[in-house]
């Protein structure tokens, strides 16, 4: 009893709650979870991670089990802890992806709950894990709320790594919401951010000790974080005060979005009409006689329905379209015969064509969507009935490394097709640095759902992490332009037509993180981890 009344938190009801155990501990992890995805765009409701994150903090100091337990069964708590509120904190964020499950509902509709439920479940293991080792060792005070930064933060980069990865959503993006709040990301990267992010927002959880030797320590820790919070704002405001943005000269980019619902894209019949849309959009106020308005002309991902290689027409029609000395950067289908083979390999690919309908180079996609471009486990998942979601006979191929692509009359950039923008560096070229990051997108899967306002977040922060623009082409929007500091320069909405025209901004020199990566992040850690294990480990409940 004097123990408890040593630990007891301010508020008698709010100990009852967050201590409570069973079913009951797993449905408030649930909760706060779910109240965490406030904070993803398009919302960004950041602060309601000062009440969630010290609710998970307290909710883990209840999680003990009996003493003499074997350490299975010392986990089995905290894991539940970890697990439900990432459960929460993913379906909460990610229920949208039930939306491409509608488009051929005759094929995929039952596979909705599996994907909108199933999926967040599966990720929230990784919190779970977190959760469990860090409440293993479990400090008191301060030092508990380190050591789960550290854990969640590194159970974050795995979930980024771990089968090919998916870091949709990482902890990080919730605390760069805007501009100001991105900067720090051109140091230490989306997963320094992250462990940024449960440090800050779990702080609170430090005033709530009423009495015992351990108080000073705590508010103390708490200024301390308090105040690395105030020097990640103060990096920001000085960051986007003293560094002006500058536009390529002799460039002028002109962004096509179409609005092709997704489930007419493929319906037979249609591939002079949605090739003549394109037409169409792209010559919007070119006179004859007049200069082009535009340079570069951009079109979203798979903007054909068909292979161009195998409508030599098609190619001229765009050759008599482009003004001389332009060029058309699109994403397109690209089939490539393979010896011995009656089937061609199929790539997701973005290829370059000049004004003489001639396709100069071509890029192919390395990261492809699992269950949306191919199918995993293939051979054992076939025989149950599953097929990947694209509709092509065995789905894409994976390209076979990033790529920077030299264009006439701009620098050179680097092509990233659709989701494989998440990924922190791994799909940058990084001996050859490109000038600009060309994203060609197609969230019609999604509609108007937080879907494509998570994609253009972190798209955007792809360009702040290596100090460069980033162009993106979406099918039915969100198309934008962003600076280097992550500033849209222009945009086109969600379920918008039309044409987007804008100069480029110009890159700044290689940030920090473009050149040392994780580097600084694992130093982090280990420092982390050093300070929470100071005084060593005890396991003892205290929401104080």
């Amino acid at each position: 009893m004097a123990a408890r009344s040593e630990t007891a938190v301010a508020s008698a009801g709010l100990r009852r709650g967050l201590l409570t155990a069973g079913w009951r501990r797993l449905a408030a992890a649930i909760a706060c979870g779910a109240l965490s995805a406030l904070a993803l765009p398009p919302l960004g409701w950041f602060p309601v991670l000062w009440l969630t994150l010290p609710a998970l903090v307290c909710l883990l100091d209840g999680a003990e089990s009996p003493a003499g337990s074997t350490w299975r069964a010392r986990l089995r708590p905290a894991f539940a802890v970890g697990w439900g509120f990432g459960f929460g904190y993913f379906v909460g964020g990610l229920w949208w992806i039930g939306a491409a499950f509608l488009v051929d509902a005759a094929a995929f509709a039952w596979l909705m709950p599996l994907a909108v439920l199933a999926l967040p479940a599966g990720l929230a293991l990784f919190w779970g894990a977190g959760a469990a080792i860090a409440r293993l060792f479990w400090p008191p005070g301060w030092r508990r709320v380190v050591l789960l930064a550290v854990f969640l933060s590194l159970a974050e980069y795995l979930r980024g790594h771990i089968l090919t990865g998916f870091p949709w959503n990482a902890f990080g993006y919730t605390i760069m919401p805007v501009p100001l709040m991105m900067q720090a990301v051109s140091l230490v990267g989306l997963w320094g951010m992250t462990l940024l992010a449960f440090l800050v927002f779990a702080a609170p959880v430090l005033l709530f000790r009423a009495t015992g030797g351990g108080r000073r320590a705590d508010r103390l820790a708490f200024a301390g974080l308090a105040a690395l919070f105030l020097a990640d704002l103060g990096f920001g405001a000085w960051r986007l005060a003293t560094v002006e943005v500058t536009m390529v000269p002799g460039v002028q980019l002109r962004l096509v979005q179409p609005l092709i619902a997704q489930d007419e894209k493929w319906a037979s019949g249609r591939d002079d009409e949605i090739l003549g849309r394109y037409l169409g959009l792209s010559a919007t106020g070119m006179q004859e006689g007049a200069s082009a308005p535009f340079t570069h002309l951009i079109w979203p991902e798979t903007a054909f329905p068909f292979l161009l290689e195998e409508k030599p027409n098609a190619l001229a029609t765009i050759g008599a379209l482009l003004p001389e000395g332009t060029t058309l950067i699109t994403g397109a289908a690209r089939a490539e015969a393979v010896e011995g083979d009656d089937e061609p390999r199929v790539f997701n690919s973005l290829q370059v064509i000049d004004a003489d309908g001639a396709v100069q180079t071509s890029y192919d996609k390395v990261h492809l969507v699992p269950f949306g471009e191919y199918l995993p486990f293939e051979g054992w998942l076939r025989r149950i009935g599953l097929r990947q979601m694209v509709a092509l006979p065995g789905g894409f191929d994976a390209g076979a490394a990033p790529a920077t692509i030299k264009v006439a009359g701009a620098p050179a950039f680097g092509p990233l097709i659709c989701y494989e923008i998440i990924f922190p560096g791994a799909a940058i070229d990084a001996a050859n640095r490109p000038g600009w990051l060309v994203n060609v997108t197609n969230d019609a899967w999604f509609g108007d759902t937080p879907g494509p306002w998570q994609h253009l977040h972190q798209a955007v922060i792809r360009g702040v992490e290596e100090g460069l623009p980033v162009v993106r082409a979406a099918n039915s929007g969100i198309s934008a332009i962003a600076d280097p500091f992550g500033n849209l320069v222009a945009t086109l909405g969600v379920g918008t037509i039309g044409v987007l025209d804008a100069p480029l901004p110009s890159a700044l020199s290689r940030t920090f993180y473009s050149r040392y990566r994780d580097h600084l992040y694992f130093a982090l850690i280990i420092l982390a981890w050093g300070l929470a294990s100071t005084g060593g480990f005890s396991r003892t409940k205290r929401c104080n």
